[in-house]
């Protein structure tokens, strides 16, 4: 495992390049978002994603999330109606994740096989932003949850023991507190809060 150490608030450009040069190179690399450390590869990824996979013990039901840089990335990947789009444009950045109908250019793999949903979230964390604006697309991201424990890991040196052999690349900005993201079904006519975490959304609908 590679391990990059990149500052929270001013993470440093080469460093970055490094982080978005593994995950084009389709490698799985674990990196700070605005609730937690996350597991992170390319959109379209093979390799990454089986690696993922095998980590977290996930059968194809699992819902994955696309983390983008902004609105105009979500309308390729999430079908959208004005209301919805009103709504998250009020409400993005923020640490909440929306389940909304995939479009065709979401890959099969990582839609909801029964239900043809994605999750979808624009993050504030300076170092994911910087990583999404030079990579020009969602990253598919994943909880940092191993399998028979459901509390996130904090510690990018605890993450370091746990995963050296499993993960290519750790980005170390030091411990996080960690959140939970908010997240809400918008598939139906009335969104449903799914889970409640560090986002409050009462009054939003």
């Amino acid at each position: 495992m590679q391990v990059l150490y990149i500052h929270p608030d001013n993470p440093q450009p080469r460093l970055i390049e490094q982080v978005v040069n593994a995950l084009e190179q389709d490698k799985l690399v674990i990196y700070p978002t605005d609730t937690s450390y996350a597991f992170g590869c390319k959109i379209g990824s093979k390799d990454a994603l089986k690696k993922l996979r095998l980590i977290r013990e996930l059968d194809d039901s699992h819902q994955f999330t696309l983390l983008c840089r902004d609105l105009s990335e979500i309308a390729t990947y999430a079908i959208v109606d004005n209301q919805q789009f009103k709504l998250l444009k009020a409400n993005t950045p923020a640490s909440i994740t929306y389940i909304l109908p995939a479009t065709k250019d979401v890959p099969k793999k990582l839609a909801h096989p029964k239900k043809k949903t994605i999750g979808i979230r624009v993050p504030s964390n300076p170092i994911a932003v910087q990583i999404l604006e030079k990579m020009e697309t969602p990253i598919l991201t994943s909880s940092l949850i191993l399998p028979d424990n459901d509390i996130v890991l904090d510690d990018p040196f605890e993450i370091e023991e746990i995963l050296s052999n499993q993960v290519d690349l750790l980005v170390n900005a030091g411990i996080k507190t960690t959140k939970q993201t908010t997240v809400i079904d918008m598939t139906e006519k009335t969104p449903i809060i799914i889970r409640q975490g560090d986002a409050e959304v009462e009054g939003l609908f």
